[in-house]
């Protein structure tokens, strides 16, 4: 292989040429992983977890960036296997500290200051590897840091961190992309492995002695029990190029309890409960006038636990709820990486009654974040 450089001929070997891909490949899987470093150092002074909210990746939908994200970046001279992957990094944090039971906020407790704060910040990693331009392998692996100060025996300041259950699953779009129509659907399911522990525990004062107790059940980064997630995303061009979307994703656990003592007297609420979680947004994206590549967004949002789950027992210890947002974004492309940034802010929160506060009566309250900050890197090798 030959080059003029400067009108001076330069021969390149083919063992060269294959060095210098490596090394680009290479440069670039190290930038992603300094990033998912920089990202997740982040926790180590960061604490805790609300109590509502699902866990689930939200991820990013390149479809709504148009061209932004180079899907078919001619210029990319990485080895084919490499080309198939796309790494997203995904970041969420928020402070839950209102409490409500019901619809009905407890505006005196904060008054009182006697309140429960549970802080989380919430790092995942996502892999999707494509089989075909239908099909896909898609992975995630996520990492939770929270605390909350428990004012109720056993009363400590606790702070958990670790990694959750990961997930592992297929991915398939109905129509073979690209569509004629600007709009497609995927379907994805995963299973979900107990990867994440579920008895974690902190220093705390019951019954006046210092011992070490379990932390509440909002911190623990798993649930020690296997489940399935089932996903959906749409999306659709309609006028003045306009993107409608929609992305849904309920994750079914089987498993009544798993074991795990809460230190709670009332009946029914022993052992912690392992949950269904669910979370379903949609809205429209636009581009930004003047600006290539920048789109922003606004929807809804909804997410939650329900009273009970759609298969199994539901007995044991949940706060079961939902919180509906409104969801605002902004999207923006570079080559072959995207980045979007989300603010969903509460307009509806609800603390509906357990399976055990229905059989023995009562009506269990929550913490409820006021917004959300979800920041997700994406990158197309």
């Amino acid at each position: 292989m030959r080059q003029s450089v400067w009108g001076v001929v330069i021969e390149i070997t083919e063992l060269e040429v294959a060095s210098m891909r490596f090394l680009r490949v290479s440069c670039r899987i190290v930038l992603v992983f300094l990033a998912v470093l920089a990202v997740s150092g982040a926790f180590q002074a960061a604490n805790g977890q609300g109590c509502i909210a699902a866990r689930s990746n939200q991820g990013i939908m390149d479809e709504l960036c148009g061209e932004g994200t180079l899907a078919h970046y001619s210029n990319n001279h990485d080895p084919a296997w490499l080309r198939r992957l796309t790494v997203n990094v995904g970041f969420r944090e928020f402070n839950s500290f209102r409490h409500f039971i019901g619809t009905d906020e407890q505006t005196r407790r904060e008054l009182l200051h006697n309140q429960v704060e549970n802080h989380q910040l919430l790092f995942d990693v996502g892999i999707n590897y494509q089989l075909s331009r239908r099909w896909s392998v898609i992975a995630d692996v996520p990492v939770l840091q929270s605390s909350r100060n428990q004012i109720y025996p056993p009363v400590g300041i606790y702070r958990v961190g670790g990694i959750g259950d990961m997930q592992v699953g297929v991915q398939s779009w109905i129509f073979r992309p690209p569509t004629e129509s600007n709009g497609n659907v995927a379907l994805s399911g995963s299973l979900k492995i107990p990867t994440g522990i579920c008895d974690a525990t902190g220093s705390a004062v019951f019954k006046g002695q210092v011992i070490k107790a379990t932390a509440d059940q909002s911190l623990q980064p798993g649930d020690c029990r296997w489940g399935f997630a089932l996903t959906t995303q749409a999306y659709r061009q309609v006028w003045f190029h306009t993107m409608l979307y929609f992305q849904g994703s309920y994750l079914f656990n089987p498993a009544g309890n798993n074991g795990v003592a809460t230190f709670r007297s009332k009946s029914g609420e022993e052992v912690m409960s392992v949950t269904d979680q669910y979370l379903y947004r949609g809205g429209f994206s636009h581009g930004v006038p003047g600006v290539r590549h920048l789109s922003f967004s606004f929807g809804g949002r909804m997410e939650g636990i329900p009273v009970r789950d759609a298969f199994g027992d539901s007995h044991g210890f949940r706060r079961p709820g939902y919180i509906v947002s409104i969801d605002p974004g902004i999207m923006y492309s570079f080559w072959r990486d995207t980045i979007s940034i989300n603010g969903p802010w509460a307009v509806e929160r609800n603390r509906r009654r357990s399976v055990a506060d229905i059989e023995h009566g009562g009506h269990g309250d929550a913490a409820f974040a006021d917004y959300t900050i979800i920041a997700v890197l994406s990158h197309r090798f």
